[in-house]
């Protein structure tokens, strides 16, 4: 993905978050996994959510689309109930993509869910009541990005073979979009944050002090961030990274970690984010729960995604696996949730995370008997297996502590130690 920044002074110049803000971010810290969900009209073309772009769909052509779309076992509750049960504290969902259909029941424009589907229930709507009911947060996805607008003009780098007009006023569409925003910040209840995407598409002026503001002033507490792959900008609440950890040689940290922000890294189960009917590519619950960890280390979330079936089902092979890290983080979620990035930065054999006193080293790749860590800020005076309890010998010097680890359970992912330091 091609990643064009708009200038800082066009986004929310001397921007200071509200206290509610500054608490939801300490939440969001503390929760460390969500349920991204990619769902819309796209499913019913079973080729990923770019398929309007990928294929040269003419808009004609993509609005025939509407007319098909009646996922009847859409379920929120289920929905729902997966991700509880994968240990997930929060879900973002797909409110608009960039094909600009709408999840909704939008006044700001018919391309919507109720108006154009026979179908016509309001699945934002039944989405946060369920998530309100049983006790998961809700964060909007929406795409600044549009091939169907009329107004999204001039182009940017994707939608261009959609057979629409060669012009239009961009000022209008951004109109447009702070009006589907609103209605999103209005008529659902309390959001836990926006979740941005599509900027990076075209340059030029996205209005975004007006928007950012907009946001701000009718929910304080929700959290704002952006796909750009950590390029913050004023009034930006969280640093997002898709499909990389933060930390790593392609993904910019500086900005997020002098304001002091959030990290949250975006991945799929397979190689898809909407559903993709021939995309086999499953990773392992083993493989998630290691990028689960290593997101962790790196003192950021993890946002594992989905792509419901046209039907409105989730595929048997991502329930599978996110029970599985469920099952995983009930064992081993203490090392997770409400933990910060730990005192050793991640290194080859894994990395740590801490809560007050209490460091665990995640041991993902080492197979030796002694694991030589280097110094650490406050005395260890205790060593143990997270999982069990049984005691882990150690030696402490100036230079660093040295663990002498029990050999590895079978299909063992992550071996995980707990340091208790000195207060």
């Amino acid at each position: 993905m091609t990643i064009a920044a708009t200038a800082p002074a066009r986004a929310q110049a001397g921007y200071s978050p509200a206290a509610a803000n500054l608490a939801a971010r300490e939440w969001f810290r503390d929760a460390k996994f969500g349920m991204f969900i990619h769902w819309g009209v796209y499913s019913l073309l079973q080729d990923d959510a770019w398929v309007m772009n990928n294929r040269r769909i003419h808009l004609s052509e993509y609005e025939t689309l509407a007319a098909q779309f009646n996922p009847t076992r859409f379920d929120a509750a289920q929905w729902v109930a997966l991700a509880k049960a994968a240990g997930a504290r929060y879900i973002t969902f797909t409110t608009k993509h960039h094909d600009g259909f709408a999840m909704w029941d939008s006044h700001a424009s018919d391309w919507n869910i109720v108006a154009r589907t026979p179908f016509h229930r309001d699945v934002v709507r039944e989405l946060a009541d369920e998530c309100r009911r049983q006790g998961v947060k809700l964060f909007v996805y929406y795409s600044q990005l549009d091939w169907h607008h009329p107004d999204f003009h001039p182009r940017g780098g994707t939608g261009r073979y959609t057979g629409r007009a060669d012009s239009g006023d961009f000022n209008r569409y951004l109109d447009f979009l702070d009006a589907q925003v609103r209605e999103l910040l209005t008529n659902y209840g309390d959001v836990a944050g926006i979740w941005f995407d599509g900027q990076w598409d075209k340059g030029g002026d996205w209005r975004l002090g007006q928007t950012y503001r907009m946001i701000h002033d009718l929910q304080p507490a929700a959290l704002l961030g952006s796909n750009t792959n950590g390029w913050l900008q004023a009034g930006e609440d969280l640093a997002l990274f898709e499909r990389m950890l933060p930390g790593t040689e392609s993904a910019r940290l500086d900005s997020a970690r002098q304001q002091g922000v959030p990290l949250e890294m975006s991945e799929t189960i397979n190689g898809s984010w909407g559903f993709r009917l021939w995309d086999r590519d499953y990773k392992s619950a083993d493989q998630l729960i290691r990028e689960l960890v290593e997101a962790a280390g790196q003192d950021a979330n993890f946002l594992l995604n989905v792509g419901p079936m046209p039907t409105g089902e989730i595929q048997l092979q991502f329930v599978e696996r996110l029970r599985a890290v469920g099952a995983w983080l009930e064992r081993n979620g203490e090392s997770l949730y409400g933990t910060r990035g730990g005192p050793i930065a991640p290194r080859p054999w894994g990395v740590t995370t801490q809560r007050g006193d209490r460091v665990y080293v995640h041991v993902l790749d080492w197979r030796d008997q002694e694991l030589a860590l280097p110094s650490l800020p406050r005395r260890v005076r205790a060593a143990s297996l997270l999982a069990g309890g049984a005691r882990v010998p150690f030696t402490q010097t100036a230079d660093g502590v040295t663990l002498t680890l029990p050999p590895r359970t079978a299909g063992e992912v992550d071996q995980i130690v707990v340091l208790d330091c000195a207060h």
